[in-house]
């Protein structure tokens, strides 16, 4: 009978022990915790994500499916505790960067992830390169943890859709050239056909491609728990087998924007010295002009100072001419 009571009574110390031992934890400096009881999170009451910044980018559509329950975060720090029918979910928020072709549900995919396939809107198949910054949002661990299955999947093929969409429909800006005058110039069609080589397009406007890829992204916080911080495409490279193919319109396309730019350059000068030609025989008019306007304003004070004034100065004129003539020619009336 003491055997039994003393087996039982260290059977209740052991689990009294085990218990606690494995009810306290801690949280590190770069994780987040959540618990749940018997399954269940611990929610803040009347509070949504739709209460939160990160849903600003929602459409009103997604506002009511995307619409997950605030949890109470455990920060950095402890020891905490819990009881035994509760569980601690950690989740890492620290940032990291991935190569974009990155697959993690299959890690020999997109050549062992690191080149991603595209076609362009000329049906040009391309191999893209470059890398994604992602984190854990704090704002939305429901999304993260409970929301979808496997996350940073869900959100590396919904990176890669829209990549590829882009990709497939991106059209360079309008090109305009301004003239000294401030007019914007037509480019010429054969430099529009030439610039629309789409490999050119895209490696020309990275950085819109970029920008463009974080903002089609910033609703993926409240989607799915995560935070694509930033997108940075590397390399967009072309088959081997047009490589040259390539090389060879690149050539033609700048020499083609050189004898623009020749052509540009002699117009405006052209039309430059045109403008100072004008503005001379404009000066030098104005200068031939302005002795005839002094004379008849000379002649109309004349004129009013009395009836034989201009008489006498037309004759005064005449004597001058005849000074100067070296042989005179007189007509009978």
């Amino acid at each position: 009978m003491a055997i039994a009571i003393g087996s039982f009574l260290g059977f209740c110390f052991f689990t009294v022990v085990a218990v606690i031992i494995r009810g306290f934890f801690t949280v590190e400096q770069n994780q987040r915790a959540v618990i749940t009881t018997f399954g269940k999170a611990q929610r803040l009451p009347g509070v949504s994500t739709l209460n939160s910044p990160i849903a600003e980018h929602l459409s009103e559509e997604h506002r009511q499916r995307y619409n997950y329950p605030q949890l109470r975060v455990i920060g950095p720090g402890g020891p905490y505790f819990k009881w035994p029918w509760q569980k601690v979910h950690k989740v890492d928020v620290a940032i990291r960067t991935v190569s974009l072709a990155w697959d993690p549900e299959d890690l020999s995919a997109n050549s062992m992830g690191t080149i991603l396939d595209a076609v362009t809107k000329d049906q040009l198949n391309i191999g893209i390169t470059g890398q994604i910054r992602y984190k854990v949002a704090e704002e939305n661990l429901y999304a993260f943890l409970f929301g979808v299955k496997n996350p940073i999947a869900h959100v590396m093929g919904y990176f890669v859709a829209i990549l590829r969409e882009r990709i497939a429909n991106f059209e360079a800006s309008t090109l305009e050239i301004e003239n000294p005058d401030g007019i914007p110039d037509v480019v010429p069609e054969a430099m529009g056909k030439i610039e629309g080589v789409s490999i050119n397009d895209l490696r020309k406007n990275l950085n819109d491609l970029n920008t463009q890829m974080d903002d089609e992204c910033l609703s993926s916080a409240a989607r799915y728990g995560i935070v694509l911080d930033a997108s940075l495409i590397t390399g967009l490279d072309p088959p081997q087998e047009i490589e040259s193919a390539l090389a060879a319109i690149n050539t033609a396309h700048n020499e083609v924007g050189a004898d623009i730019s020749i052509a540009q350059a002699m117009a405006d000068q052209k039309i430059e010295q045109s403008k100072r030609a004008v503005e001379i025989e404009t000066m030098r008019a104005e200068a031939e002009v302005q002795p005839l306007m002094r004379m008849a304003e000379q002649i109309a004070e004349l004129k009013e100072s009395g009836p034989d004034a201009l008489d006498a100065y037309v004759r005064n004129v005449r004597l001058g001419l005849f000074k100067k003539a070296a042989r005179i020619i007189k007509t009978e009336d």
